[in-house]
C-alpha cells in the first residue's frame, strides 16, 4: 500500500514538471462537454494506456518497442486531425480524409451523440504520446519493472502513477474552466478559443513528434520535483538500496571465506550470495585439514597456455591450487600478486598452480585477448582457458575467485571464496607441502607490493556495488524512459542522481550483457562511493580506440585520476578489458562520475569498486 501511495504522490508532482505541457491542451481541448462526458472519459483512456504501455516497455522486448512506436504514429496523425478539426470546419471538410473526418466527429461528439467514446478515444491517443519527466518514483518502478518482469505489482504501480498525474490533471482543468468560460461569453469569443485550442494541440503535436517532450523539456524545469520525490522514498525506504544486497555479488566476494584448516569449519560460505552453508564430504587426513572429496577432471579445456594440457592423473604426486578467475574480473585480478608470489616461490617444492580462466563476458571467449592478458599480467602459471564452462561444472564452482587447495593425493583438502586470508591461503600450501614430504621450504611471502588495479580495495569505504549495464542483470537505471532492449535509443541525464543509480546520456544500444554507443559524445553517468571506481570497456567491432574524458562532480579529476586516465581525465578504449577510472586520494565521499566517448562504438559492461 506505501509503494502504490508513493506512486500515486509521483505521477500527481509531474503536473509541476514541462514535460506535461504538450498534452495540456488534449486535455483542455474538451472543455466543450461536461467534466464526466469529456475530460474524465479522456483522463481514464490516457491513464490506462499509459499503464499499458509503460508495462510492455519496461518488460518487453523489441516487439514491444516496435508496437509503442506504431500507436505513438496513430495517435499523432488523429490528434493532429483532431487539432485541425478544431481550427477549421471549413478545412476538415475540405480534407475530407478519415481520419480528419474521426477527429471532426471527436470533436463535434458525432453531432447530437452523448457518447464517452470519442474522448476516451482521445485518451488513448494521448496515453500513448506521453511521456513524463520522469524522476526518481517512476525511475524506481521502471527499473523494478524491467528486473522483475511482468507483474500485478508493475502494472498497478504504473497505473497508480498515471492516476496521480491525471488527477493533478483534472484540478488543473476545474481551475482553468470557469477562467475560459468566461472568456467564450466576452465579445463572442467562442470561434477563436476553439482556434486557439487547435493551435495548441498542433503545436504539442508538433513538440511531441520533434521529441521536445522528452529532450528540451526534460532539462527546462520549472520546479524540479526530484528532491522531493527523493525524500519521499527516502522517508519509506531510506537508502539501504536493495540493489546492494543483489549486487552483493562480486563486492562480497572481496573479504571471502575459507573453508578447511583455514577456518577449522570444513564448511563452504559464500562470496557472492551472502551466506551459504553446506557440510564438505569426507574427514580429516592424519589430523591435517579436513578432506572436501576428490580432485574432479581438469579436461575439457578449449586451450592451455603456458603449459600442455593437464589431467588429475598427471598432478598426483604435487599440491595444485586452482584458481577459477576471468581477467575483467577486478576482484580476480587483485589476487595475482599473491598467486604469482606462490608460484616463483613454491613451484621448485612441488607446487603448481592452475589458473582455469571461466569467462562471464563473451569477449573473454575470444582466446587472443586471453593470450594477451596473460602476458600482459606476467602470469606464467599454466592456464586453462575454460570456455565451455567443463571445469567449472566439474567443481559445481560459482564464484569469481575461487581457489581450491588439493594435495599430493588428488584430494581437495581446503577452498576459498573471493579475497582476502592470503596469510591463510599460504599456510595451507605450506602444510599440504610438508605432508608430501617436502623440506626446507622458503620462508612465507608475507605482505605484497600490489601497483595499479591490483592494490587491495579500501573495504571501509566501498559503499557501491558491482553494476551491470546490459538488461539481463542491470540494476539501479535511472532515466526518464526505460531501456530499449536491442534497439537505438536516446537517453537524457537527470539534473541529479541518488547515490548507487546510473543514467546513459546520447544515444545508446542496450544489448544483454552490454552498452553499445552509438554516437559521438555519448555519457555514461553513475553516482558512486568508494576510492576506486573501475569500467569494463570495449572498443567498436572495427577495433579503433575509443577516446574518452572523465569527470568527478563536473570537473577533471586531477589526484584522483585512475590507473587508465589522466589528471585531465584523458583515456582510450583500445583493448576489450577493465578500466581503472578513479583513484580518490583524499577523503571518501558520495561523488558523481561521467565518461563521455569522444568517439563512437565503444562497449561498456560493468562498474566495479574498491
Amino acid at each position: 500500500m506505501l509503494l502504490l501511495a508513493l506512486a500515486f504522490l509521483g505521477g500527481a508532482l509531474t503536473i509541476l514538471s514541462p514535460c506535461i505541457l504538450p498534452v495540456l491542451p488534449f486535455v483542455f481541448a474538451r472543455q466543450d462537454r461536461s467534466f464526466a462526458r469529456g475530460t474524465l472519459p479522456l483522463l481514464a483512456g490516457m491513464a490506462v494506456t499509459f499503464a499499458a504501455i509503460a508495462t510492455l516497455a519496461a518488460v518487453g522486448g523489441a516487439w514491444a518497442v516496435r508496437v509503442n512506436s506504431f500507436g505513438r504514429l496513430l495517435a499523432l496523425v488523429l490528434l493532429a486531425a483532431f487539432g485541425v478539426a478544431l481550427l477549421s470546419q471549413r478545412v476538415a471538410d475540405w480534407l475530407a480524409r478519415p481520419f480528419v473526418a474521426f477527429g471532426n466527429r471527436l470533436l463535434q461528439g458525432a453531432g447530437q451523440s452523448d457518447s464517452v467514446l470519442p474522448s476516451a478515444a482521445l485518451g488513448v491517443a494521448t496515453g500513448f504520446l506521453w511521456a513524463p519527466c520522469a524522476g526518481p518514483i517512476l525511475g524506481l518502478i521502471l527499473t523494478g519493472a524491467a528486473l522483475n518482469g511482468p507483474s500485478t505489482q508493475t502494472t498497478l504501480l504504473l497505473f497508480a502513477y498515471a492516476l496521480g498525474a491525471i488527477s493533478s490533471l483534472a484540478l488543473a482543468v476545474f481551475a482553468g474552466a470557469g477562467l475560459l468560460r468566461a472568456f467564450k461569453k466576452s465579445l463572442g469569443a467562442v470561434d477563436w478559443v476553439r482556434r486557439g485550442l487547435g493551435v495548441a494541440v498542433l503545436a504539442g503535436v508538433v513538440a511531441i513528434a520533434a521529441g521536445w517532450d522528452t529532450g528540451l523539456l526534460t532539462r527546462l524545469s520549472f520546479a524540479s520535483t526530484n528532491r522531493v520525490e527523493q525524500s519521499l522514498i527516502d522517508a519509506i525506504h531510506p537508502r539501504a538500496d536493495s540493489a546492494m544486497q543483489s549486487g552483493a555479488a562480486m563486492q562480497a566476494s572481496m573479504t571471502g571465506s575459507m573453508s578447511g584448516s583455514m577456518s577449522g569449519t570444513g564448511h563452504l560460505a559464500g562470496a557472492k550470495t551472502g551466506a551459504m552453508t553446506g557440510a564438505m564430504p569426507g574427514g580429516a587426513a592424519h589430523g591435517g585439514p579436513p578432506v572436501e572429496g576428490e580432485l574432479p577432471p581438469v579436461n575439457g579445456a578449449v586451450a592451455w597456455l603456458n603449459s600442455a594440457p593437464l589431467t588429475a592423473e598427471r598432478l598426483r604426486g604435487r599440491v595444485v591450487v586452482i584458481d577459477f578467475w576471468t581477467y575483467s574480473c577486478i576482484n580476480c585480478l587483485r589476487t595475482l600478486p599473491y598467486l604469482k608470489a606462490w608460484n616463483e616461490r613454491y613451484k621448485d617444492h612441488g607446487l603448481t598452480i592452475i589458473g582455469v580462466h571461466a569467462p562471464e563476458f563473451a569477449f573473454e571467449k575470444d582466446e587472443a585477448n586471453v593470450r594477451r592478458a596473460v602476458s600482459e599480467l606476467g602470469i606464467t602459471y599454466p592456464v586453462a582457458i575454460d570456455n565451455d564452462y567443463a571445469i567449472w561444472r566439474a567443481f559445481d564452482n560459482q564464484y569469481w575467485p575461487a581457489h581450491y587447495f588439493v594435495d599430493a593425493q588428488g584430494r581437495i583438502r581446503g577452498h576459498h571464496f573471493g579475497e582476502g586470508s592470503y596469510e591463510e591461503s599460504e599456510q595451507l600450501i605450506r602444510e599440504l607441502l610438508t605432508e608430501a614430504g617436502q623440506r626446507d621450504l622458503p620462508g612465507a611471502s608475507g605482505a605484497m607490493r600490489a601497483a595499479a588495479i591490483e592494490i587491495a580495495p579500501d573495504e571501509s569505504n566501498v559503499g557501491s556495488p558491482e553494476t551491470y549495464l546490459g538488461y539481463d542483470r542491470a540494476a539501479n537505471f535511472a532515466s526518464p524512459v526505460p531501456v530499449a532492449k536491442d534497439q537505438p535509443a536516446s537517453y537524457a541525464v537527470p539534473a541529479s542522481l541518488p547515490l548507487n543509480q546510473w543514467t546513459l546520456g546520447g544515444k545508446w544500444i542496450v544489448g544483454a550483457e552490454s552498452a553499445l554507443s552509438a554516437a559521438s559524445h555519448d555519457k555514461i553517468v553513475f553516482r558512486f562511493h568508494a576510492r576506486d571506481l573501475h569500467l569494463v570497456l570495449g572498443p567498436g567491432p572495427d577495433g579503433k580506440p575509443v577516446r574518452f574524458r572523465v569527470t568527478i562532480e563536473g570537473r577533471e579529476p586531477g589526484a584522483d585520476h585512475g590507473a587508465d586516465t589522466d589528471a585531465h581525465g584523458n583515456g582510450s578504449v583500445a583493448e576489450q578489458r577493465l578500466y581503472q577510472l578513479i583513484r580518490q586520494s583524499g577523503a571518501i565521499q558520495d561523488r558523481t562520475f561521467s565518461i563521455e566517448f569522444l568517439d563512437p562504438g565503444v562497449r561498456a559492461y560493468s562498474f566495479t569498486f574498491g
